[in-house]
């Protein structure tokens, strides 16, 4: 005679308690991952000081949302031209460039230069640029006077803007740097935001003189 067969209740219960838990595990990890990718910025920052590599200008270390102007009296060194190159990197799905590759200037002359972004992504997203500068050396005597990279903004999907980047080369840069490049990384980040600057319409000069 066949015995009757044995319930499989235990055993389904048990596989249930198990996915369950993996589940868990899953979603544990997933916010960990989601925390980690808005803490990057920061995180950034302090380990680019700490080593020394890509840190944010004096001006912008000390005062957040503006650089400081040049110093009264700052005369225009035409004796000498650098010459300043831009290059951009999109951490996340953005287009993300330069209006122009680079340009000349005298040190001590206000130059302005448009950035393009757009947001290729079908949702909002909160961002901002860390900037760094190669030589090193030369970072202390970047001097921008408006920046995009000041603040966090928030791009709708599709949305494309232009902004601004105000600077001045600083006389007293050593003369045997002759080439800067100002670098921006464009991270995803989180938290609120303010709004963004207005976009340009019209083309500034890439030079102004300063009077």
């Amino acid at each position: 005679m066949n015995a009757p067969p044995r319930s499989t209740a235990p055993h389904d219960a048990g596989l249930r308690r198990d996915n369950r838990r993996m589940v868990g595990k899953l979603v544990v990890v997933t916010a960990a991952m989601f925390g980690f990718g808005y803490a990057l910025v920061p995180v950034y920052r302090s380990i680019c000081e700490a080593l020394g590599v890509n840190v944010l200008s004096l001006a912008e270390r000390t005062r957040p949302g503006a650089a400081a102007a040049p110093a009264a009296g700052t005369q225009v060194d035409r004796s000498r031209k650098v010459t300043v190159e831009f290059d951009a990197n999109a951490r996340g799905v953005w287009d993300f460039k330069p209006e122009q590759r680079s340009v000349e200037v005298h040190p001590g002359e206000m130059t302005t230069v448009m950035y393009e972004f757009r947001n290729l992504q079908p949702r909002a997203m909160a961002a901002q640029a860390i900037p760094s500068y190669a030589p090193k050396q030369a970072s202390p005597y970047f001097d921008k006077l408006e920046c995009f990279c000041f603040n966090e903004y928030t791009l709708q999907p599709g949305e494309v803007r232009r902004w601004p980047v105000v600077f001045v080369i600083d006389p007293r840069l050593p003369k045997d740097v002759s080439t800067i490049t100002l670098s921006y990384t464009f991270f995803e980040v989180g938290g609120r935001v303010p709004p963004a600057p207005a976009a340009r319409a019209a083309n500034p000069p890439a030079q102004e003189a300063r009077s």
